[in-house]
């Protein structure tokens, strides 16, 4: 997986549309073809990508909610692995 910079601004993929599925009970991401039921944690850091915040931000902000710290490793692989899959779009 290639490193995602920092400052980099993710949002949810063109084709995509994410949204919470009260039936799942849980976030799922819809596209043409079907839909992914995201895990909670994954439902979490795909709520916060929406082109205006940095992958920093997103870690500060889920480090704060949770009150966790050390969380930037594991974001920034989801935000690649997602990039990778097409689910996330990476703005500078």
């Amino acid at each position: 997986m290639s490193a995602i910079p920092d400052c980099e601004r993710p949002a949810i993929g063109h084709g995509f549309r994410l949204q919470w599925e009260a039936a799942q009970n849980a976030h799922v991401l819809l596209y043409p073809e079907g839909m992914v039921r995201l895990n909670t944690s994954a439902g979490e850091i795909l709520s916060r990508c929406d082109g205006a915040h940095s992958v920093d931000d997103i870690v500060a902000d889920l480090e704060q909610v949770f009150g966790r710290t050390g969380l930037a490793g594991d974001v920034r692989a989801f935000v690649s692995m997602a990039k990778q899959r097409g689910w996330l779009e990476l703005a500078p």
